[in-house]
């Protein structure tokens, strides 16, 4: 059993945690014990990060004091945003300057010799890169459409602070819960590639930073964070074509395409997710175009029952979804998948934390298939 190969590590078990899990014949992720159902349509970003990090939901006085701490920490230094501004005017990638961003916030780390050891401290960091991330993200989008950055807005929480630097105008009310609700939802989702990315480099007891900044870079693999800016490519091609919506999908399917947004590693059924997306995303259509929503619920229909797919376990997920509801936000397409590692970054530090508390140097080991017994030639006789 010892020497089976599971590429992939896929139904290996390699660690044991108290932040979530998924249940994916019956649809159901939990955090901490919590139904994301309740989270998402009862909390705030914040309490769930405080319930991720802590290990349980905050009370009122702990909830403000936790919202002061990340709201502080809000601030970049001039140094990254003058990087944010070079990176725009090289058309970098999003993911790439957010990556950038974050191995730069270490340099004014105010704890930077802490031990590795102390998990205080590491949770402190922690609390600082979750809270700038949203601030240099949104300076660089807006250094791309060639406007300054927005100053933080002490009176908004994370996700309408988002919005607000990223628009230079305060979300309304439905904008600023639906944003807060996909944080919620993207905040952790077990062991998935850059949540284990974190955690192998956070085994070596590394800085958290490096362990964010390692996360990134996973989530930036089209086969891991992009899905949700497929679909919208999607949609856009079905908006822009002259085939009606429910004709486009019948075509694109008899033709052999995969539509995005559908299939999990872990859900066989719908993701729990996407159910509470599709709630918000029918919400922004009652109040604006509901084009994008009759699309995506069109094409789930004709998927599910002219195709069968959901029986067959290929059912929609988050990403099916959250890709129009970015886009009815005003979201830019390419800005998607930054927004999930901006809203992950919580959970792949909980990860760290919860890892390093009980540490131990992640080696797996690789079943060796070259030749043997090679003989050497000097290179004066190759």
């Amino acid at each position: 059993m010892a020497d089976d190969l599971k590429k992939g590590l896929e139904g290996v078990l390699v660690a044991e945690s108290d932040l979530s899990s998924i249940d994916g014949d019956a649809g159901r992720l939990i955090y901490r014990g919590y139904a994301i159902e309740d989270l998402a349509r009862g909390a705030s970003y914040e309490e769930v990060l405080y319930l991720l990090w802590n290990g349980h939901l905050p009370s009122e006085d702990e909830l403000a004091s936790f919202t002061e701490a990340l709201t502080e920490e809000r601030t970049v230094s001039d140094d990254v945003l003058a990087t944010m501004e070079r990176l725009a005017d090289a058309d970098e990638q999003p993911m790439a300057a957010l990556r950038t961003a974050v191995s730069m916030f270490s340099a004014t780390e105010p704890e930077t010799d802490a031990d590795p050891e102390n998990l205080d401290a590491t949770l402190r960091k922690g609390r600082r890169i979750t809270a700038k991330i949203p601030t240099a993200l949104a300076a660089f989008e807006r250094y791309r459409l060639d406007e300054e950055p927005v100053d933080p807005d002490p009176d908004l929480g994370l996700a309408a602070n988002f919005l607000y630097m990223l628009t230079g105008e305060q979300p309304d009310d439905i904008a600023a819960e639906t944003f807060d609700q996909a944080l919620i939802l993207h905040a952790d989702h077990g062991l998935n590639a850059s949540t284990f990315t974190s955690m192998v480099i956070g085994s070596t007891m590394a800085d958290i930073y490096s362990a964010v900044t390692g996360g990134i870079s996973a989530l930036s693999g089209p086969l891991h964070g992009g899905a949700n800016q497929d679909v919208m490519e999607v949609l856009i091609e079905i908006d822009e074509s002259d085939l009606d919506h429910r004709e486009w999908v019948e075509q694109a399917t008899d033709e052999g395409r995969r539509i995005p947004g559908f299939g999990h590693r872990v859900y066989n059924v719908k993701d729990p997710r996407a159910k509470i997306l599709e709630e918000r995303s029918k919400e922004l259509a009652e109040n604006g175009d509901d084009k994008w929503y009759n699309y995506t619920t069109t094409i789930e229909q004709y998927l599910s029952e002219e195709k069968g797919l959901v029986e067959k376990g290929i059912a929609p997920n988050v990403d099916f979804y959250s890709g129009s509801v970015y886009y009815q936000l005003g979201i830019p397409i390419d800005m998607y998948t930054p927004i999930f590692a901006m809203s992950r970054a919580g959970g792949w530090i909980a990860h760290v934390l919860e890892y390093q508390d009980d540490n131990r140097l992640i080696r797996p080991r690789a079943r060796y298939t070259g030749p043997e017994d090679q003989e050497f030639v000097p290179i004066a006789e190759r």
